[in-house]
């Protein structure tokens, strides 16, 4: 096999050799090689021990090695590699715990614990039959035929680890493989099982799922099987069309969807992909029916950006700058697409670049993955005027340098220009002066500002310090 030519699994193979145990690559590694999938972690499973092969191994290629005792297992570095070195294991679960109860066992062992038959796949490193790949549950038919299938009964997988039930789907979702039926049924019936996972890992599944070439077929498959209900039910919420007097509205779980496959075309931030996922989800809170109009959703961007924060929250996702850019992004999304008609003006231009700051070229690919329509003239029209939107923030950030709006007029100044201490009057001022630039009164310089404030100030009843003050 030419992918097992690289000079590190020689070096694995010799020092293997040479400590008399037998060695292998499987899972991951053996899996991306024979789809022509570039992959930088490389997992070693060791007929002995995992931690003394990794050891010999840095020693031979002078890098250090990261032990995890607890878990038997050593990590190490080389070139652009992560190889993670493991001794041969059987498992036995609790049904309290997704830990396994472990004991040492043979390669034959180690495989028949994998997740997937396509995960169970390996090379040896033996002298004897270097290359040889050992395939006991037919995983190279089922990459052949794009299909994710357990080796043992499904219902033992899922249920000893079911985390396994989000691996599958994220597979499936990542490599447009498809999920055999009896598997779907399977994770639908252990579904609750995953009460003993922790979020974090559950997130962890999710994020992949988000980043990969097309997320809807995930999220369908979390759907289908009553996963997207146990950890997102916001999501599940938007499923489904109402209709009164005869006007409907569109299913706004398949819209997103298409928003978010849509932006994965364009764009592989998952802050980014997040704010798609999520750009609706107060939809359901905000729906009103208005005789004469239709379907209303007045405030959803609003709403939703506050419901971000409480999704971050329940999923254990940091709430820090990152949900912060989603928050944003949900709130503005509408935004844009208020700005095409022509008797808009700057002002409204440039309150939006104040507001998405640096952010507003990606703002920009949110709106246009927002464009689903399943008519083409619509698409084409929205387009257009996404186009026109383009071309404004483009004269108008030129002409006025709002995008990363600094106020002429500090705080600092009005207190030490009028003698008085920080406070209500000098926010005031400042806030004057911001919407005075952004409304185009006057232009986004020191000297009008400080007219401006001066004018104000009087306004105010507060004036300019002067050596009588003292």
């Amino acid at each position: 096999m030419n992918f097992l030519n690289k000079k590190i699994f020689q070096i694995i193979s010799r020092e293997a050799k040479e400590s008399g145990i037998r060695a292998f690559v499987i899972g991951g590694y053996v899996r991306d090689a024979l789809l022509k999938r570039k992959s930088k972690d490389i997992d070693i499973v060791v007929e002995g021990s995992g931690i003394e092969l990794a050891t010999r191994v840095a020693g031979t290629l002078g890098v250090n090695v990261t032990v995890f005792k607890n878990f038997g297992t050593a990590m190490i570095k080389w070139r652009d590699m992560e190889i993670e070195f493991v001794g041969a294991r059987k498992e036995s679960y609790r049904s309290d715990s997704r830990n396994p109860v472990v004991e040492d066992g043979t390669i034959e062992d180690d495989q028949l614990r994998r997740d997937f038959t396509i995960n169970a796949l390996a090379f040896s490193l033996q002298e004897e039959d270097y290359g040889t790949l050992s395939d006991p549950f037919n995983g190279v038919a089922d990459l052949q035929n794009g299909i994710i299938r357990t080796p043992l009964d499904p219902d033992t997988t899922y249920s000893d680890d079911p985390l396994r039930m989000f691996r599958a789907i994220r597979f499936a979702s990542q490599l447009s493989f498809t999920v055999v039926p009896e598997s779907l049924e399977s994770i639908s019936r252990n579904r609750k099982r995953i009460e003993i996972l922790s979020y974090e890992r559950v997130t962890e599944e999710i994020n992949k799922i988000l980043m990969s070439p097309k997320p809807s077929v995930g999220f369908r498959l979390l759907e289908s099987t009553g996963l997207l209900e146990l950890v997102l039910p916001q999501l599940v919420n938007l499923k489904g069309v109402e209709t009164l007097d005869g006007k409907g509205h569109k299913d706004n779980f398949s819209h997103t969807l298409q928003v978010l496959d849509n932006l994965a075309a364009t764009s592989d931030n998952l802050w980014l992909r997040w704010a798609a996922l999520l750009h609706d989800i107060a939809k359901p809170a905000t729906k009103k029916f208005e005789p004469g109009t239709g379907w209303t959703f007045h405030g959803h961007d609003h709403l939703g950006a506050k419901m971000v924060a409480k999704i971050f929250k329940q999923l254990k996702m940091p709430l820090n700058e990152k949900m912060k850019y989603v928050q944003k992004m949900v709130a503005l999304h509408l935004r844009p697409i208020a700005l095409v008609q022509d008797e808009v003006g700057d002002s409204a231009v440039r309150r939006l670049l104040f507001d998405a700051g640096d952010d507003i070229d990606d703002l920009m690919k949110l709106c246009e993955a927002d464009i689903t329509s399943k008519n083409e003239a619509t698409v084409k029209r929205h387009k257009n005027n996404f186009t026109s939107v383009r071309e404004k923030l483009i004269e108008v950030e030129a002409k006025d340098a709002v995008r990363n709006f600094v106020n002429p007029v500090t705080g600092e100044m009005i207190m030490e220009l009028y003698g008085i201490p920080p406070g209500r009057e000098v926010g005031v001022i400042k806030e004057f002066i911001k919407n005075s630039i952004l409304d185009g009164v006057i232009g986004n310089n020191l000297e009008e500002a400080t007219r401006l404030m001066e004018e104000k100030a009087s306004e105010m009843g507060l004036f300019k310090k002067t050596v009588d003050n003292y």
